[in-house]
């Protein structure tokens, strides 16, 4: 949710550097970043004068926004040799979109600082009422506002105004409840940035024209452990709010990072934002930062440093890592572009061939039939030992733990439950040493998934992560985890990721199993299946034409619709109820078909659109009881089944898939579904990729 994006140079001195360059940096940095979720978007640039700072927002996409800077009198033509800037893209909480509430905010009329935010700060209505109350006038809804006028409250209160940007920054979030990633401008401390999070991702990518000295930045550890924190709401009758001491203890002071050879300050970019996405067109060398993190970018080098907080007085710079590795992106700018195809949903769902290759390689011997996961190797024994297993997740993810928790059951014998990530919270489930917890999230930066895991390692568990972005908060804070490799996912709508999760819990429970001899045959014949799945997949994809014209002929004018199904298949249900539910806005329903006759029967008749999935396996007779139930009220139900399977009736609607071993079954089974939703999107002219009221990375509670 929301979309962070910042850019610093220093000494560039390319000819093209000018103000329109910046701009059209920044626009395309937001852009990379829409899938996101987002309903307004904005920009912060340095102005004319050295006490100027430009905003442009604008309500609606990006492309709006590249209007309105383009419809300005601003001069395009001026050049920088170093420069900072910020964009954003804004998921309403709080205060209804507009260009008032949109990003960046700033703290008064001239701008003195400006911030754009991720997150939400749970304490800005009492932050707001002590600033109204010493003469701040407030013009947004947002609860960003409330820290930009902060900033400037806390500046003012500096009598000598000595007080670093860095410093200033952290006196700040010190005050501050809630989640959240922020990066800060201001006039009175020009080419610098800070930026700092707390729950939300951020990361930042370098860009040099050499090498940089060594391939980590170190942490700054300042400041006595004990050291109080000040407390704007209860120094209301003191007058002012002072900084931490500025005579505090520098455990490091120099980012070597930066030096170079010479000695001489060299030409560099930073670019920050909240997903890799937006910076791999143009570097790949980047930073993730951690919670409590805040990064100081200036002169063209980069500091972190370390916030420490009253209710985490236990930090200490023997308790948090030293440094922070720069890494080296493995995605490619083509993997985030739509090539070919209308929608980066319909993409995301043809190259499901390919990434469940990835998901696989290097994992699975199809000679020796063997599964390698090399990141659970060593707590095998541990997750063996475990009293049970814990899966715990959100929407399509949950899904894909309801889909493999038979399988799991079946091969290693261990009790599985699956949980709904904010329910689970909200219920305080009870967590034990023994337990084992496995985290699903396509992001990685799910916030109640997040929250959850937190809950587990408080109380002892193992905790395990399977996620398909590298270097996020679930990749990090977990003991352990999976990376699902099914590379970039853009649309929304989740499609690969969920048959790239779906491998890898297989993966996981096939290798947890391997000790055990009486199930050789099973784990042989689920890894054949794996074996000719890609081809499987790619046959399922050719019936792409038959969806089309369902959607389009006998579902377009339906208001809702029921998807039945049983045993490992109530999964693909439910998850292609979410699927036709998210982008083509139509009510769907995943219902389990041995329920069909306590309540759900009611609803069925010759109007209401149906579609069974009726693959053969060990429930298909019972699947063939609901499917009688159904006609004999006059339903007629779309049907999927497999190639070959004669027992269907006569001029039934039917939507033949490959047969497989049944573990593997519901990955063929969802793919229909998956092209059932988009075409009905489409037909009735939905934005498929930027579905209405929802985000990609949800990290907000």
């Amino acid at each position: 949710m929301c979309g962070i994006f910042a850019y610093a140079s220093y000494l560039v001195e390319k000819v093209w550097h000018d103000r329109k360059c910046i701009c059209e940096t920044l626009c395309n940095g937001l852009s990379r970043l829409e899938y996101r979720g987002y309903d307004s978007a904005g920009i912060g640039i340095d102005g004319d004068k050295p006490d100027e700072t430009f905003l442009f927002k604008e309500v609606g996409k990006v492309a709006g926004l590249r209007k309105r800077i383009a419809e300005s009198t601003l001069d395009t033509s001026k050049t920088f040799v170093s420069q900072v800037s910020i964009a954003h893209t804004r998921w309403a909480t709080h205060g209804v979109p507009s260009i008032v509430n949109c990003h960046p905010l700033r703290s008064d009329p001239s701008a003195e600082f400006t911030l754009v935010h991720n997150g939400i700060v749970t304490n800005c209505a009492e932050l707001r009422q002590v600033l109204q109350k010493r003469g701040y006038n407030f013009e947004s809804e947002t609860d960003t506002e409330a820290v930009a006028i902060l900033t400037k409250y806390i500046y003012d209160s500096q009598p000598d105004k000595r007080l670093s940007f860095t410093d200033l920054v952290k006196t700040v979030l010190t005050e501050l409840e809630g989640s959240f990633a922020f990066v800060f401008k201001s006039i009175h401390y020009p080419n610098e940035l800070v930026t700092a999070r707390r729950g939300s991702p951020l990361l930042i990518g370098v860009k040099t024209e050499k090498k940089l000295k060594v391939d980590f930045v170190d942490v700054e550890f300042s400041g006595d452990p004990s050291e109080a924190k000040p407390d704007l709401l209860s120094s209301a009758t003191t007058g002012r709010l002072l900084a931490p001491p500025s005579n505090s203890h520098i455990y490091r002071s120099q980012s070597r990072a930066f030096m170079s050879e010479d000695g001489l300050p060299q030409p560099i970019e930073f670019f920050v934002a909240s997903d890799a996405s937006a910076i791999v067109e143009h570097t790949k060398r980047v930073l993730y930062l951690e919670d409590d993190d805040i990064a100081h970018i200036a002169a063209g080098e980069l500091h972190i440093h370390r916030l420490r907080r009253r209710d985490d007085g236990s930090q200490s710079p023997s308790q948090a890592a030293a440094t922070r590795s720069i890494e080296t992106l493995e995605i490619e700018i083509a993997e985030i572009m739509k090539g070919k195809f209308d929608h980066f949903m319909q993409k995301e769902i043809y190259e499901q061939p390919e990434s469940v290759i990835n998901t696989m390689r290097g994992r699975v011997n199809f000679d020796d039939h063997k599964i390698t996961l090399g990141g659970l190797r060593q707590y095998l024994h541990i997750i063996r030992r475990g009293r049970r297993i814990v899966f715990i997740a959100c929407g399509t993810s949950y899904h894909s733990c309801i889909a493999t928790r038979a399988i799991f059951e079946e091969l290693t014998e261990i009790p599985i439950s699956v949980e709904l990530a904010s329910d689970f919270l909200d219920r305080k489930t009870p967590i034990f040493r023994d337990d084992v917890c496995v985290f699903l999230s396509q992001s990685g930066e799910t916030a109640d998934t997040i929250l959850s895991l937190r809950y587990c390692l408080e109380r002892g568990a193992l905790c395990i992560g399977v996620v398909n972005t590298v270097g996020s908060t679930i990749s990090r804070e977990t003991h352990c985890g999976v990376h699902i490799n099914a590379g970039p996912e853009i649309g929304v709508a989740s499609t690969k990721a969920y048959t790239s999760q779906y491998i890898v819990l297989l993966m996981m429970a096939i290798q947890l199993s391997e000790d055990r001899i009486s199930l050789q045959e099973r784990r042989k014949q689920i890894i054949d299946g794996l074996h000719a799945l890609p081809g499987q997949i790619k046959k399922v994809l050719a019936l792409d034409k038959l969806l089309q014209q369902l959607a389009t002929t006998q579902l377009v004018s339906s208001r809702s619709l029921l998807i039945l199904g049983r045993g490992l298949q109530y999964a693909t249900c439910l998850e292609g109820a979410l699927k036709i539910k998210e982008i083509s806005y139509m009510h769907s329903e995943g219902i389990l078909a041995g329920e069909l006759k306590h309540g759900p029967l009611a609803l069925i008749d010759e109007n209401m659109p149906v579609i069974i999935i009726m693959t053969r396996d060990s429930l298909y007779p019972k699947v063939k009881n609901a499917f009688a139930q159904i006609t004999a009220r006059k339903a007629q139900p779309i049907i999927i089944c497999n190639e070959g399977d004669t027992s269907i009736p006569d001029g039934a609607t039917t939507i033949r898939v490959p047969e497989t071993v049944d573990a593997l079954q519901g990955i063929l089974n969802i793919i229909p579904l998956q092209l059932l939703s988009y075409h009905l999107a489409v037909k009735n002219g939905f934005d498929v990729d930027f579905p209405r009221n929802l985000a990609k990375s949800v990290t907000t509670e």
